[in-house]
């Protein structure tokens, strides 16, 4: 058998997501060699664009796809490479379900019992106000750290929130965001993660918010012209088995053969990091980070009409219910608005139960719900394209992974810190929209800041 041959590089990147490849970019613009290990055959991490059924050349986004005000980061490189955004189809009214109650709403607030609404509207103003509080470079050293991390955010949450209305609107809220349920996630990493989105109206909001704009092509394109720039710099194909560093540097051992560097930048999610076996051993600090800090999961379903029939009565395809499955939808329909599509997500709980369906029988849940939205006419689909992210080898769930109680006053120190020439990127690891593609640019920024100073001749 031949020996496969070794590739050297100053840098070695493993992950080909936004992050990686924001890193990758940054390090080769500093004038040294990098290489970028993805396992996948494709780039883009958990983003992907799949082609519309039914509309030659259109596509949909499978994964994460939408871009709003404040994520600078993202929309710098979306200008830079020449892509373009269009808003999210946000005309006409909306639909909420809550226990029980149906309510066709215009603006922002449904139209609900004044009481739920005031306890609503409580609940979030100290939820925002206590997160404002959490430190984004340092949420162990927040306020009352302990008493917060020690906690899940279901029991945060019951302790503020009076009556079983509000609570339904928050738990719908964090199976939204998080893609997880309030009893699994520590309400101190739901703290900081809300300060930095910027708030919960910044989170869940269409207009204003972080659903407002999307990818003209889909998100995908960021991944695609980033790689493009690389070259080929970039190998898909490459699963990373093992890294092995001493203070000469490192040896990542991939599908494609060894790489040999001077420093490597992982850019993968913590569980999914912990997967490969490092020699020696990660600090146990680290190790024991990534074995608190599962994946969100989520089955996003895009649902294919002839035109966008929800428009013409008056709707804007944007839907939520705490009690059916489909628990958020958009219209999720091409810049001109044809063929018409609405994109729905399979969340948390409701997730895990779908998962075991099979597809035929998840498309029936799907379009079930869709009709209990918008009408018999729901029925009628001439395509349905879904993508179950847990499933997914080299992601197991989506949008990020989160922290349980305890986890970030122990070991959050360990998000960001170096292991020998052992860098950490990632969207997990971002201080500012941490779980979104803004974040993971933050991430790839910040991670070659670091290999560059560390690689710098002295002075």
């Amino acid at each position: 058998m031949l020996a496969r041959m070794t590739q050297t590089a100053d840098v070695v990147v493993v992950g080909a997501g936004v992050a990686g490849l924001v890193a990758a970019r940054d390090i080769a613009a500093a004038g040294l060699e990098v290489l970028v290990a993805e396992a996948r055959d494709r780039v883009g991490g958990r983003t992907l664009n799949a082609d519309l059924p039914g509309a030659d050349g259109e596509i949909v986004e499978v994964g994460g796809q939408w871009v709003g005000p404040g994520q600078d980061r993202v929309l710098a490189l979306v200008t830079a490479l020449g892509l373009a955004t269009f808003p999210t189809y946000d005309t006409g009214d909306k639909i909420a379900e809550l226990r029980g109650t149906t309510t066709r709403y215009g603006g922002r607030i449904p139209r609900l019992n004044p009481a739920v609404l005031a306890d609503i509207g409580q609940g979030q103003l100290r939820l925002d106000r206590a997160a404002r509080q959490v430190p984004l470079d340092a949420p162990w050293q927040a306020p009352g750290a302990a008493r917060l991390d020690g906690q899940t955010f279901a029991t945060w949450l019951r302790r503020r929130v009076a009556t079983p209305s509000g609570l339904a609107f928050f738990r719908l809220v964090t199976e939204a965001v998080w893609c997880a349920e309030p009893e699994e996630m520590s309400a101190l990493w739901a703290h900081f993660y809300i300060h930095s989105g910027g708030g919960v109206d910044s989170l869940i909001n269409t207009s204003g918010g972080a659903q407002q704009d999307r990818i003209v092509g889909g998100s995908q394109r960021i991944a695609l012209a980033l790689a493009a720039g690389l070259g080929d710099r970039v190998l898909t194909g490459t699963p990373v088995t093992e890294v092995a560093w001493d203070d000469a540097g490192v040896e990542v051992r991939a599908g494609a053969g060894p790489i040999r560097a001077r420093r490597a930048v992982l850019a993968v999610p913590p569980p999914l990091a912990a997967r490969i076996r490092f020699d020696p051993g990660l600090p146990a600090e680290r190790d024991h980070l990534t074995q608190r800090m599962p994946m969100g999961w989520t089955i996003k379903v895009n649902v294919v009409y002839d035109e966008p029939f929800w428009r013409a009565d008056g709707l804007s395809g944007q839907a939520n219910s705490d009690v059916r499955p489909l628990g958020t939808v958009f219209d999720n329909s091409p810049p001109a608005g044809r063929p018409g599509v609405l994109v729905g997500f399979l969340e948390a709980r409701h997730a895990h139960a779908a998962a075991r369906l099979r597809e035929r029988e998840r498309r029936d849940l799907v379009l079930d719900d869709l009709a209990g939205y918008f009408g018999p006419r729901a029925r009628a689909a001439t395509g349905y394209v879904e993508r179950d992210w847990a499933a997914e080898e080299y992601s197991r769930g989506c949008y990020g992974a989160f922290a349980t109680p305890g986890t970030l006053t122990r070991y959050g120190r360990a998000l960001r810190a170096p292991a020998g020439p052992v860098h950490w990127a990632g969207t997990e690891t971002a201080t500012r929209w941490a779980g979104y593609m803004d974040g993971a640019a933050e991430s790839g920024e910040r991670a070659a800041r670091e290999v560059i100073a560390a690689l710098a001749p002295a002075g």
